[in-house]
């Protein structure tokens, strides 16, 4: 803040909360002079998600903050300084939303839910296709379930999801006795299996390149959190390595072994059986369930 470029700062997630533990890691949200578009920032072990100050005024409007902004993460940061009060007036607009602007971002978040199941479906299923394209269908229907339907499901009772390695413990406690149809279908998506299956699966990450992840998910694991380990195994699996699964049938029965430990598939759901369950998590969070 020194030269005056930095023009709000809040601090972000569990890290020097009453909700801390040992993977809490300092994580910071900046609103900056002079940069041109949102920035990621990891440096000493400190994460700082960089935006540009024009987006301070700008994501006031709901409209323009919901095409945009990370609006959970706006919503559940700590503001440290914000001597235009903007940070706080976003913060105040997305806690203080009427009734009828959660349902329309509701149904807009369903929509694409919706769309994204669709399109997984027509690439992913049908005539000739084979194990490769079981597994992108779960991976698929993962991500559309963890990033457009559980937010969805927290509009009911305007809450913001968070994002973080505890996350099945935290969409529990948030939303499990309200939404037990919804919460159970999540979680037969990710076919958690408890602490031995999350061993199997910290054990499956060598040789694949997944050496941070692996570190964050046994920081969760010795914590007790079995689930938020396996959850984050298994998503920055599918993110990373995304090409091995489009190229399965090429790769060593090693590699197969490894992979498929992570991803669960011997548990989970997979082709249009993952993309089945999603529809009816798209229809248990649409019912409010």
């Amino acid at each position: 803040m020194a030269d005056r470029k930095v023009r709000a700062v809040a601090g972000a997630g569990s890290y020097d909360t009453e909700l801390a533990w040992a993977g809490s890691q300092p994580t910071f949200v900046t609103f900056e002079r002079d940069l041109l578009s949102p920035q990621t920032e990891i440096r000493a072990g400190v994460s700082v998600e960089r935006f540009p100050f024009e987006k301070l005024e700008a994501w006031r409007d709901w409209d323009t903050a919901r095409a945009e902004a990370p609006l959970a993460l706006l919503a559940t940061s700590r503001v440290l300084y914000d001597p235009t009060g903007n940070y706080g007036r976003i913060q105040r607009t997305l806690w203080n939303l009427s009734a009828s602007l959660r349902a329309a971002y509701r149904a807009e978040l369903l929509n694409l839910a919706a769309e994204g199941l669709t399109a997984a479906r027509a690439a992913h299923t049908g005539p000739g296709h084979g194990v490769q394209e079981q597994l992108l269908a779960l991976a698929d229907a993962r991500e559309i379930a963890l990033n457009l339907l559980y937010p969805a499901l927290l509009t009911h009772i305007h809450q913001w999801p968070e994002f973080e390695v505890r996350l099945p413990h935290a969409w529990r406690a948030a939303a499990g006795l309200r939404f037990p149809k919804s919460i159970y279908r999540l979680e037969q998506l990710y076919a958690f299996g408890g602490q031995e299956e999350a061993r199997r699966a910290l054990l499956a990450t060598r040789g694949l390149g997944l050496l941070a992840q692996e570190r964050r998910a046994r920081t969760a694991y010795t914590a007790g959190y079995y689930d938020g380990a396996l959850r984050y195994l298994r998503d920055e699996t599918a993110r990373t390595h995304r090409d091995d699964l489009a190229r399965w049938s090429s790769l060593s029965s090693a590699r197969r072994e490894k992979l498929g430990t992570l991803l669960g598939v011997t548990r989970a759901p997979l082709g249009p059986a993952a993309l089945n369950l999603a529809e009816e998590l798209l229809e248990a969070v649409r019912d409010g369930e």
